[in-house]
């Protein structure tokens, strides 16, 4: 990371982050050679992540052809007004890069344990019922395995950080529009 004064240094923060974000990007690389990024749902549970999707395409290619992946989740924070400079704007956030090897789940206890964990995740309040075995014959799981984690973010400074600050603590809808004062 080049600014390390960025780094997220609390694991707590950054599985909240992992816990509290709905999309996620997985990289992988594609059959040309070019990187491939496609946004989807995900669950993170004791340093994997997990998603399911169809049992073919290019994805699922992908990950056949080279395990390797990297992962990324966001959180737009705030947006800050350039009031007269707009050198002064700014966007203040929090992210999580992952680089990982992505594994197909064949395993049926495993391919139940993610799905619940995906359901827990979107539907915390129950009432999902039990998955349907038709639909799980053509529901593909893939985990990661976590292999390095980073956060970062940037919150801003002074009064612009505390604002930020009370605004996670109050789970105030995001992204906020701020001004400088």
């Amino acid at each position: 990371m080049r600014k390390s004064k960025k780094e997220i240094k609390d694991k707590i923060v950054i599985v909240e982050l992992l816990n509290t974000c709905h999309i996620g990007r997985l990289g992988t690389i594609g059959k040309d050679g070019y990187p491939m990024v496609k946004p989807l749902n995900f669950a993170y549970h004791d340093g994997k992540i997990y998603f399911h999707t169809a049992k073919e395409g290019e994805k699922i290619e992908d990950i056949k052809r080279d395990k390797r992946v990297c992962f990324e989740v966001d959180l737009p924070i705030a947006y800050v007004k350039g009031n007269e400079n707009p050198c002064r704007a700014e966007y203040l956030y929090r992210s999580v890069i992952i680089k990982g090897r992505a594994y197909i789940v064949e395993d049926r206890d495993e391919q139940i344990f993610a799905l619940r964990c995906l359901m827990k995740k979107y539907q915390p309040e129950g009432g999902y019922g039990d998955f349907l075995e038709e639909k799980l014959q053509i529901t593909g799981i893939v985990r990661i395995d976590i292999e390095e984690m980073v956060g970062k973010e940037d919150l801003g400074k002074d009064k612009l950080q505390e604002a930020v600050l009370k605004a996670l603590e109050d789970k105030v809808q995001l992204p906020m529009v701020l001004n400088r004062e």
